[in-house]
C-alpha cells in the first residue's frame, strides 16, 4: 500500500525548522510512522520530548539525516560495512549504529548513535534545514499504538507538541531493520523493513541475529 503523502508548504518546513532550532517539538510524517522530533544537541529539548513520551531519559533514541554525507558529522570510525550497507538501504529502512563523534554531545545518545535517511522528503527536509540530524523516535507515548495520522499524534501527546505536521497517513507496516556497525562481524538487533537476506547479499557473508 503506498503511502498517502500530502504536499508539505515549504514555508511550513522552515516554520519547523525554527521551532527545533528554539528547543521545541515538531511532529512529522515518515516512510513508517509519525516521527516527533528535537534537536538533539539541545539538552532541554531532549528531556522535553522524554518527558512528552513518557520515555526513560536514559534510553537512547535514533537519529534521522538528510543524507548519507551527513553521517561523518556525527559519527567517527565508519567501517567499510557500514558504507556499503548506506549505499542501498539509504534512504530506506536500515537504522546503522555506529560510533558516535566525540564532537557530538547528546543526551539522546550514549558512546553510539543509530542513523537513518528515511525513505521520506518531510524528515530529510528538517535535517538540511536544521543543518544537522532530528532525533526520529515515534510521536507517541511510549509504549502506545503506533502514530500512523496527525490525529493520532494529537490524541497521544496533545499540547505537548508545537506544531503537527501533516503529511497523510504513514504505511506503518514494518519498522526499520537496525544493525550494529561498531563490532566486527555486524550483528542485526532489530529486524524489520530490510531483510537479513538481503543485507548478507550486500556484506557477501553471514551477519548474526540477535535472538
Amino acid at each position: 500500500m503506498p503511502h498517502e503523502r500530502q504536499e508539505i508548504d515549504e514555508e511550513l518546513l522552515q516554520q519547523a525548522a525554527r521551532i527545533l532550532r528554539d528547543g521545541g517539538l515538531v511532529a512529522y510524517p515518515t516512510d513508517t510512522v509519525y516521527g516527533l522530533a528535537a534537536d538533539p544537541a539541545n539538552a532541554e529539548a531532549v528531556s522535553k520530548l522524554s518527558e512528552a513520551k513518557n520515555r526513560d531519559p536514559s534510553q537512547p533514541m535514533p537519529y534521522l539525516i538528510a543524507n548519507a554525507g551527513m553521517a561523518a558529522g556525527v559519527a567517527q570510525g565508519i567501517p567499510p560495512a557500514a558504507r556499503d550497507l548506506m549505499r542501498p538501504f539509504w534512504p530506506g529502512g536500515l537504522t546503522i549504529i555506529l560510533h558516535k563523534a566525540q564532537t557530538v554531545s547528546s543526551r539522546a545518545s550514549a558512546g553510539t548513535i543509530g542513523l537513518r535517511v528515511p525513505d521520506h522528503p518531510v524528515p530529510r527536509e528538517l535535517s538540511r534545514l536544521l543543518g544537522g540530524p532530528i532525533i526520529g523516535t515515534s510521536a507517541n507515548i511510549a509504549g502506545g499504538p503506533e502514530p500512523l495520522s496527525a490525529d493520532d499524534v494529537r490524541r497521544a501527546l496533545g499540547d505537548a507538541v508545537d506544531l503537527i505536521i501533516d503529511g497523510g497517513r504513514c504505511q506503518g507496516d514494518r519498522p526499520s531493520t537496525v544493525i550494529d556497525c561498531t563490532r566486527e562481524p555486524p550483528k542485526i538487533v532489530r529486524l524489520g523493513a530490510i531483510s537479513r537476506e538481503e543485507i548478507e547479499d550486500v556484506l557477501g557473508r553471514k551477519v548474526a541475529v540477535d535472538d
